[in-house]
């Protein structure tokens, strides 16, 4: 068992009301209480009839939710892949042969199984199976290089790869790279085919076969459950939008409640069909592989994120609910006309990652999609809050609802606080729309803390609250909003400039089809903003100071930008922009003088 995890315990003092995580190789460290102490108000441990026992005391796991839909939906329709279908009773023994196989293949409780895949029938089983084995599921980015993936591979000590035959050779560049690192036994390679797989596939590096592995499991394997409901579940490594990715350890609790909260804030019904549009690598798809399996749903699979699919799919299985990044969105809404199908039934999509331009989710509701905001990080299981729709709002005119939805709202029912604080004097901030502040969490579904980073686990949950990095204002209404990252504010002449406003002015502009904005180094005024610019077809001769006027008409002239920069947008993967690689373009150009 990995040695992290053999060494990770909580306690709790039931006297003092204080839950602390401890890690160490001899003796217990502490690093995190994540309450403040107060005094003893008395004590109630021997309170006469208080008693716990497996009758009223089981530890959460979203293990639960697919053996509860197996048992009581097993005719219904679990998934579906092309000409793929299954039922729920179809999948709950597709999950538990595959744990019974990676318990022959010697994982036990506590090791690390990865996955390097596109949103597959099999990136969906595994989200249960390799929890069923004990094990810890470690989903990597599929979009990641061979020297990244090797990184990540030795970071998380996975002990087997399952990898999409499409990425098979950015698995064996990475094993290569790793055998020359070190000389500790490298992953089991397990293969995952496809019905369009070719088949002249070189296997020579493989060990199994996905379905071949699976077939070989036993259909009354026993599930391997967590001893604690704070057992880790998954490692999900941040998207490395502004350093190098870490390792957020997810707990059993933490995945339970995270999923039932996403599908509240989703208004997913029972038997919603989601569109998996989210990567499943990225939060564990937001919670929702298990969450769908929560509310007895369908998830409709689909390899890769195209308009023309989304459309087909959305008509086809009548989905009801699909999510994604702003630039999902974006997309959807730039699509080509003949791409697209009307859509005569309700889907609602959720969008975050990065605070939507209000011009999107206008254009997204003139398609036929209903959008809901939320916001979170891979540190908060995904979602995190979202915008509660206020009935009132409905009478708004189009232009103030979009601007209302583009906030980030209020807490899930999962958490326990959020809050925007000065982060040096940890005082909240008035609720007057324009105090910016750092966003804070604190609850029941913020992450355990970072694989193998003490201190950086011990910097983000300083003063008993998780530090997101994000600066943000809270309305008169409690509603947060977002302004910008930390790293991405701009300081222009001691006044601070939120590249996200000047970013939705330009995303007004009728040329304009993504902007990103960072600061570029100036002479006079130290920093002033950089535009960069991907430009709608048909506009190749803008000029870049049409750009700048356009945002001087609309903005104080100190915010609108004075370089422009005609480009696509760099993204990672999941579509978030990677403002690190455009400051650096920017800082690369000099300063102004």
């Amino acid at each position: 068992m990995n040695q992290l995890f053999k060494n990770m315990h909580w306690t709790s003092s039931l006297r003092n009301s204080r839950a602390t995580l401890f890690i160490s190789s001899h003796k217990s460290l502490k690093f995190c209480n994540f309450s403040k102490d107060h005094k003893d108000q008395g004590s109630w441990e021997s309170m006469e009839g208080l008693f716990h026992c497996s009758a009223n005391l089981v530890p959460l796991t979203p293990l639960r939710f697919l053996e509860r839909a197996a048992r009581f939906c097993r005719e219904r329709t679990s998934l579906v892949y092309g000409s793929l279908e299954y039922k729920w009773g179809e999948t709950h023994q597709r999950c538990l042969k595959l744990a019974s196989s990676l318990s022959q293949l010697g994982i036990s409780r506590g090791d690390v199984v990865a996955t390097l895949s596109p949103n597959v029938p099999a990136m969906y089983e595994l989200h249960f199976a390799v929890p069923m084995a004990g094990a810890i599921i470690c989903t990597l980015n599929s979009r990641l290089d061979a020297s990244m993936v090797s990184v990540l591979l030795e970071h998380s000590q996975a002990k087997i790869l399952f990898v999409d035959y499409q990425l098979l050779e950015v698995a064996r560049s990475a094993l290569d790279l790793l055998c020359k690192r070190t000389s500790s036994k490298l992953p089991i390679l397990v293969l995952i085919a496809d019905s369009d797989s070719d088949s002249t596939i070189d296997t020579s590096s493989i060990s199994y076969e996905y379905e071949m592995l699976l077939a070989n499991g036993e259909k009354g394997f026993e599930i391997v459950r967590p001893k604690s409901e704070m057992d880790p579940i998954s490692i999900n490594y941040t998207s490395g939008t502004t350093s190098r990715p870490k390792g957020v350890i997810f707990s059993h609790r933490g995945a339970y409640l995270n999923s039932l909260a996403t599908v509240l804030l989703f208004r997913m019904d029972l038997f919603p069909v989601y569109l998996w549009t989210v990567p499943m690598f990225h939060c564990n798809g937001w919670c929702l592989p298990w969450g769908v399996a929560a509310q007895f749903g369908t998830n409709i699979c689909l390899r890769k994120v195209k308009p023309k699919d989304i459309f087909d799919n959305v008509t086809n299985y009548k989905v009801t609910h699909l999510g994604g990044a702003p630039t999902v969105l974006n997309m959807i809404v730039n699509s080509a006309s003949f791409d697209r199908k009307p859509i005569d039934h309700k889907v609602l999509a959720m969008t975050g990652g990065s605070p939507p331009p209000p011009q999107i989710i206008a254009k997204m509701e003139e398609l036929g999609f209903t959008v809901s905001h939320l916001y979170g990080l891979t540190e908060t299981y995904g979602p995190g809050t979202f915008c509660v729709w206020k009935p009132e709002w409905d009478l708004l005119a189009p232009q103030e609802r979009s601007r209302l939805k583009a906030r980030q709202g209020i807490p899930h029912v999962g958490l326990d606080e959020i809050d925007i604080k000065d982060p040096e004097t940890m005082e909240s901030v008035p609720n007057d729309g324009k105090t910016m502040g750092e966003v804070m969490f604190r609850g029941n579904t913020v992450m355990s803390g970072y694989l193998r980073d003490l201190k950086a686990t011990k910097e983000v949950f300083k003063d008993g609250w998780f530090h997101s990095g994000d600066l943000g204002v809270k309305h008169q209404d409690g509603y947060i909003e977002i302004k910008d990252r930390l790293k991405d504010i701009i300081i222009s002449g001691g006044e601070n400039i939120s590249s996200v406003e000047v970013e939705t002015v330009l995303y007004n502009h009728p040329a304009v089809l993504e902007a990103a904005v960072v600061a570029r180094p100036d002479n006079h005024w130290g920093q002033t903003p950089c535009a960069f610019v991907e430009l709608k077809e048909g506009y190749d001769d803008m000029d870049s100071q049409e750009i700048i006027n356009f945002c001087r008409d609309h903005l104080p002239h100190y915010m609108a930008p004075k370089t422009v920069i005609f480009q696509d947008i760099p993204k990672t993967s999941t579509g978030k922009i990677q403002k690190y690689v455009l400051r650096e373009k920017a800082k690369a150009l000099g300063s102004i003088s």
